[in-house]
């Protein structure tokens, strides 16, 4: 998105000037620039992918003609995608992810309504300043907070822990709050380092965590029972890891709460901390991937790493 009488013709498909042209009657005060990223079905992306995304969008947001972006992406990642550009850019601009739930040939295509009203909340000035969001169904998230609840339903996206921040009403974008999480930015160069996700249930033991190890993972997300607690056939897996220095990061299985480290008993929480596992706060497993991925391949020591998600 841009200014009035800036160029929009770089980087624009015959399908993408059909989808420009089906919404220009709705954004007439709008100037739009287009441009194709990538074709891939949203399980395909990457990390690799988003840092190159993130790259490309930091480039835009540095031209004075563009007052925001509007990127479209598959729903299975876009809450990764959209918050791994939230720990990496800067700019005060807005940046505002959508999707679609159903396909162009469905009844009910809900892409076209997704895109007017996220390049209406890109061209709000009421949106600066509010880190990447994620615009679906008319409602306003925070990229650090929504999560996919539902595989098929058209409000799907919810930040179940807080909220929406804001709606779009016709062609009005309002705002309730702002995001509880506030993210300090960084930017890694590249990602070679591999951080993998283990989640916990009843007996679950220490295999897949050595196996990881052995490997060569370079960070470990697990994603815990309850407050913050791991069955104690975990906890030599654990302590390995952290003694060969990966940072291992607690989140919860649960859907809403934070980790703390209440419980003392082997396994529990305040047990995982005395041995050096970092706690997440609320963030869900895929999202402290996403933290934990971009701070080893951008900071040097572990305190670094664990001032990271403090802050």
């Amino acid at each position: 998105m841009q200014k009035p009488d800036a160029s929009s013709k770089a980087d624009i498909t015959d399908n993408q000037i059909e989808l420009l042209a089906n919404i220009s009657s709705e954004l007439q005060s709008i100037e739009l620039r287009s441009h194709q990223f990538s074709l891939k079905p949203s399980p395909s992306v990457t990390p690799k992918d988003m840092l190159i995304l993130a790259q490309l969008t930091d480039s835009y947001l540095l031209n004075p003609d563009i007052d925001g972006v509007v990127i479209t992406h598959g729903t299975d990642t876009i809450e990764e995608s959209a918050y791994f550009l939230d720990l990496f850019l800067e700019s005060k601009k807005p940046v505002v992810f959508t999707g679609s739930m159903r396909s162009f040939s469905e009844l009910g295509y809900d892409g076209l309504s997704n895109l007017v009203s996220s390049i209406r909340v890109a061209a709000s000035d009421d949106s600066i300043k509010k880190g990447v969001l994620l615009v679906m169904n008319d409602e306003i998230n925070a990229a650090s907070e929504v999560t996919k609840t539902h595989t098929l339903a058209l409000d799907t996206f919810k930040s179940m822990e807080f909220g929406p921040i804001g709606i779009v009403d016709e062609e009005n974008v309002l705002y309730y709050h702002d995001a509880h999480h506030k993210q300090i930015s960084l930017k890694p160069e590249s990602l070679n380092a591999t951080v993998e996700i283990v989640k916990a249930y009843s007996g679950s033991s220490s295999l897949i965590l050595n196996l990881l190890i052995e490997h060569g993972v370079k960070g470990i997300v697990i994603e815990a029972l309850g407050r913050g607690n791991v069955p104690p056939q975990m906890i030599d897996g654990i302590t390995l890891a952290i003694n060969q220095g990966i940072p291992v990061v607690l989140t919860s299985r649960c859907p809403m709460g934070r980790v703390l480290d209440t419980y003392g008993y082997i396994g529990g929480g305040h047990h995982l901390k005395r041995l050096g596992v970092i706690f997440a706060e609320n963030l869900n497993s895929q999202k402290a991937r996403i933290k934990l991925l971009i701070a080893i391949n951008a900071l040097k020591t572990q305190q670094e790493i664990i001032s990271f998600f403090k802050d």
